[in-house]
Order: structure tokens, then C-alpha cells, then sequence
């Protein structure tokens, strides 16, 4: 095996050293094994933490091993490091990808949500010029061609949404 399964392996136990951690997996790579109502979906995500109840999370050199929770059920998945794309930290807000491993259906999401100028050897479009128009003095003319009438009153300023709680 290659670097990548122990360079997971050491973000994967960092992470979980500070808390709990969210897996992305694909669900149908060989040797993974979750519930059979989510064995096809390509983009699994699963919590982690050394909290849940029971404490038998493992952490080794072929992948991860938990007892979790689904619906009440408890289950006992294996992720093998080959499964495994994404690493989210839910204490640092910091997410780990793994571009190896993401499955077929991920990759064509990015390419076609990526804008052309994000993409490498796409030729990127020429910047929208802003348009300019001459600003007088005197009020426009509505659609309609009749100017704007000046004495319209104005609503007051509205209230922000937002409210300083001390």
C-alpha cells in the first residue's frame, strides 16, 4: 500500500483526538460494511467519536472499525482506507479530501459545478465590462417617460434583523 492510507490514518486519529469526527466514505468499495439500506450510496457520511456508546472504535492499518447507531439499531461498520475520501473535524471546521479515492459520481459533480476559470487548461472568459451611463442632475424618466415625481415620500429606514444580546 501507498502513503495515502497512513496519511488518513494520522489526520483521521488527530482529529478524533480533539473530537468528533465526520467520515465520507464510499459506501460500495470492496470491504465496506454499513446497513443494507445504505450499501449503494456513493457519498456516505458517518460521525465518529471515542464518546459514542460502546467505546470500541479502532483505528488501524486496514481502515475503521465502530459500533454506530442507525434508527436505533446498532451496527457495527468496517471502513477500509481505500473507501475512504473526506475527513471533516466538527471542533476545527476542517475538512480533509482525498481526490484518489472520490468515487466517479463526485468527480463529475465537481467538473460540472466548477466555473472554467477553476478548471486547469480551461481558457477562462474575458471580465463583463461595466457599463456606463452619464448621471445628471435631474431626475429620470420613468418607463413610462414621465419623471420621477420628487415629493414621493420615503419609508423610513427599517430595523437590521440582527439584535446585540448582552
Amino acid at each position: 500500500m501507498e502513503n495515502p492510507p497512513l496519511e488518513k490514518k494520522d489526520r483521521l486519529l488527530s482529529a478524533l483526538d480533539r473530537g468528533m469526527v465526520m467520515v465520507h466514505l464510499d459506501a460500495r468499495a470492496p470491504g465496506v460494511l454499513v446497513p443494507a439500506h445504505l450499501r449503494a450510496e456513493h457519498h456516505l457520511r458517518l460521525n465518529l467519536s471515542y464518546r459514542f456508546d460502546p467505546p470500541d472504535l479502532s483505528v488501524g492499518d486496514w481502515g475503521v472499525r465502530s459500533t454506530l447507531s442507525f434508527a436505533g439499531s446498532r451496527f457495527t461498520v468496517a471502513i477500509p482506507w481505500s473507501a475512504l475520501f473526506g475527513i471533516t473535524s466538527y471542533v476545527t471546521n476542517e475538512f480533509w479530501v482525498y481526490p484518489d479515492s472520490l468515487p466517479p459520481e463526485l468527480l463529475q459533480d465537481a467538473t460540472e459545478k466548477v466555473p472554467a476559470e477553476e478548471v486547469p487548461g480551461a481558457v477562462p472568459a474575458a471580465p463583463a465590462r461595466p457599463q456606463l451611463r452619464e448621471v445628471t442632475g435631474e431626475p429620470e424618466a420613468q418607463p413610462d417617460g414621465r419623471p420621477e415625481a420628487e415629493d414621493k415620500p420615503r419609508s423610513p429606514p427599517s430595523r437590521g434583523h440582527l439584535r446585540v444580546i448582552k
